[in-house]
């Protein structure tokens, strides 16, 4: 998912496993790589004195990993009710059948694909399993199913890889949308500026201190990178490889695949605009 190795915000030191936050605690599954960094954060979430819990992203289908959040959710006394998906990118969504088998859960997702029950997910859904208070916000562009979560209560949004702990995100082409990107991040500033977020739970990475930070590094991050590709298109580069070399030159060759994706959907956003 990431693109560059600039921290946004400013984050927890070390990789998050563990509580964040008096609501939230991550397990890390076990698939680190240069895509999904330490690997991906398994969420759970519940009140501090229920004995139901949710968690967000099961993550990949290591049965190992399942068992793992589900040992870590009865220790603290509490039963997972309720699964829920940001998106259906693998690492977050592959191993979600598998564990509503172990929970006897329904799972949530804004895809009816990757829904296990008759309910699925809309902007505007509020989550009450055991009390708890998730607020179901829209985050389109890194995919198009692309989910946050609200909690209220802890001051705190779980951005899936909308926002990450470390690094910058795809926007992956063509599921995925540069304007629908950056409207949602502005959806984020204003729960920084009107709601009182200061904490970001994110897919990959440790947690963030400075949401409000973590979200003005992503847009100018993202201004930066449209017009460093407008510019190398001006110069005479026209394939996404092209643009890539150019333009991420900085950034491990291991990632400019993802980085072309980007690309991608940088270019159709200057064509939509008339800029190119």
């Amino acid at each position: 998912m990431t693109e560059a190795a600039a921290l946004p915000g400013q984050p927890r030191g070390g990789v998050i496993s563990g509580r964040a936050t008096a609501r939230a605690s991550c397990v890390l599954a076990p698939n680190p790589s240069a895509m999904t960094l330490d690997g991906t954060n398994t969420w759970i979430v519940a009140e501090p004195d229920s004995g139901l819990a949710v968690v967000i992203d099961p993550g990949p289908l290591d049965e190992s990993h399942l068992r793992t959040v589900i040992d870590t959710a009865e220790r603290a006394g509490q039963r997972v009710a309720l699964t829920l998906l940001t998106h259906g990118h693998p690492d977050h969504a592959d191993g979600a059948a598998r564990f509503a088998e172990l929970t006897g859960t329904s799972v949530r997702a804004l895809d009816p694909a990757l829904r296990l029950g008759d309910e699925g997910l809309e902007a505007g859904d509020v989550i009450t399993t055991g009390g708890l208070e998730l607020r179901v916000v829209p985050t389109p562009g890194h995919t198009a199913d692309s989910l946050s979560f609200h909690l209220p209560a802890d001051g705190a949004v779980l951005t899936g890889d909308t926002i990450l702990g470390r690094g910058t995100t795809v926007v992956a082409h063509p599921d995925g949308r540069l304007g629908d990107y950056l409207d949602s991040l502005r959806r984020l500033r204003s729960l920084t500026v009107d709601d009182g977020v200061s904490t970001v739970l994110p897919g990959h990475g440790p947690v963030l201190n400075d949401a409000q930070g973590a979200v003005e590094f992503y847009l100018a991050h993202r201004a930066h990178r449209l017009a460093q590709v407008e510019t190398a298109v001006e110069a005479g580069h026209r394939t996404p490889a092209e643009i890539v070399a150019s333009v991420y030159a900085d950034v491990d060759r291991s990632l400019w695949p993802a980085a072309e994706l980007s690309v991608r959907a940088q270019l159709d956003y200057l064509e939509e605009h008339g800029l190119i």
